[in-house]
Formats: structure tokens, sequence, C-alpha cells
């Protein structure tokens, strides 16, 4: 990624379910209107609710329409799905009774692929109906996943053998609600559950700002932990979680639909406070 003479920049996108994707899109959006362009890095990756945005993002689709459609009606009210906190439970006690993460995340992924879900297929299509396409972009993306036998984790990009939409269908699969995604025979799902946002991955780069909507993770894969690696690796970086007003604006259920567009005006607003820490690090 080293170029000489020439500044490189990464945009990190953290999970955060579907107000996760609200909050981030404010954000940029509200970034953007003020004169910080974050659409324009040399590297984007994304986790989870990240994967979206930052597909779409890469794809060439504007701010002002991803803005737009965050603020659009959500359809017929319904019972939205949540992470019961048996999941959370679960999640836990898989953290907890090993040592290795990847032993971890293995246990995390007997419990998605044995929770009842929506077919796969239709849970594709869902995504497929939010992208441009399969094609992968020209800008250079990673989209992260965990293998549900495995544990191991995995950065899906350009040039794998592995369609944009089931990579991000993979790294939305949040075990216990979306089930994991096939791809090359093995079963996929959620990168946050190795981190938040994988902040790591943009280590070379020398600029690089992180949006986490879920900033805390366990054992060092969170993002102030991450963060703070990067900036040993001589990065710049600036990161930003939600702000008070975003919080109570994305509520207790973050894969609550009628909680985007609230989600989105608050992440539009918290532009305002973080443009000078993200102007600064950006340029």
């Amino acid at each position: 990624m080293y170029r000489p003479g020439v500044t490189t920049r990464a945009l990190v996108l953290g999970g955060g379910g579907v107000t996760g994707v609200a909050w981030e899109i404010g954000l940029l959006a509200g970034l953007a209107a003020r004169g910080v362009q974050l659409a324009g890095a040399d590297l984007i990756v994304g986790t989870s609710a990240g994967s979206l945005v930052g597909a779409q993002l890469a794809s060439g689709i504007s701010l002002d329409e991803m803005y737009a459609n965050q603020l659009a009606p959500s359809g017929p009210p319904g019972r939205a799905p949540r992470l019961r906190p048996r999941h959370m439970a679960l999640y836990g006690w898989a953290v907890l009774s090993h040592r290795d993460p990847v032993a971890a995340r293995a246990q995390i992924g007997r419990l998605a692929t044995a929770a009842p879900a929506m077919p796969e297929a239709e849970r594709r299509a869902v995504i497929a109906s939010r992208l441009p396409g399969d094609a992968w972009p020209a800008r250079r993306l990673l989209i992260t996943a965990v293998d549900a036998e495995s544990g191991e984790f995995r950065a899906f990009g350009a040039g794998q053998d592995v369609g944009l939409i089931d990579a991000v269908a993979a790294s939305c699969a949040v075990p216990g609600v979306w089930p994991p995604v096939t791809i090359g025979g093995r079963r996929w799902m959620d990168g946050g559950i190795r981190s938040p946002a994988n902040a790591d991955l943009a280590a070379g780069c020398d600029v690089v700002v992180v949006l986490a909507p879920l900033p805390l993770g366990v054992r060092g894969a969170g993002v102030p932990s991450q963060v703070a690696g990067l900036r040993r690796h001589g990065c710049s970086v600036a990161a930003a979680a939600p702000d008070r007003a975003a919080r109570a604006a994305i509520g207790r259920n973050v894969l609550d639909p009628a909680r985007r567009a609230p989600a989105a005006r608050a992440g539009h607003a918290q532009a305002g406070s973080a443009l000078d820490r993200v102007a600064a690090v950006w340029g």
C-alpha cells in the first residue's frame, strides 16, 4: 500500500446493526457537508453494518442518496429482530471459557449454525437489494467475516473468487439472528465477532478514520486498543463513536428499522462536534 511521497488514507467502518448503518451514513454525510470527504479513502474496511456502508460508498453511491435512503420510511411496523439476552450470555460465556479467541469464536459459530433463522437465500436477497451489483468496486475494499466452524478470521476483497453480495451478507450475519453465509463450501458469520471494527487492518496507511457505532470489544480487540496500536505504527488516527444524543436516538435495539432515521439525523448532527478532530488528521 505504501507509495513514496503519497499520503494513504483509510476509512474504517464498524458494526452496529441497522442503526449503526444509519449513524455512520449520517456522520459521513454531515462531515461531507462541512467539507471533509471521507468517501475518497484509498482503503475502506467494513465490518458488519460497516460492510454495507463501505460497499455502497466504494461502489460510487452518493452520500446524498445513501442519507436520503436512511430517512425514508422503514416500511409497515412489525416486530423488529433483536439480539436476545440469552445470545449475549452465550457470547460472553464463549469468550470467558476460552483463552484462545479463535476457539471462542468457533463456539459462537456453533450457536450461529444451530439457531433458527430465515433461509440463507432470502437473507442474501435482502443484502443484494441494498447494493448496486455483485462486482467488487475499483476502490480497495476489505469486508471482514469469521468462519463459523473454525473461528478463523478473514478479510474478503477483490480477486478472491467471492462476490460482493456474499461477502457483505457474511459480514452482517449476526449469530443467532441471521444465518451464516456459505462461501466456498464454508459458512461465514459476522466479522464483528472478532472485533467491532477490525481497525488493525488499516495498519500501513498514513491516516485512518474509524467510525465505530459499538466501539468496545474484548481482549484487545476493541476500537481504543486497536487505535492505540495503529498510532504505535505511526498512523495518524481519529475515531468517533455515537455521542449521548446519538445513543439516545439509536435506542436499545440496534436492529430496529424504526430507529434508522433518528440515528441518521443524530449522526449528521454529531458531525459538527467531530469535524475538527477528523479534519485534523484527514487534511
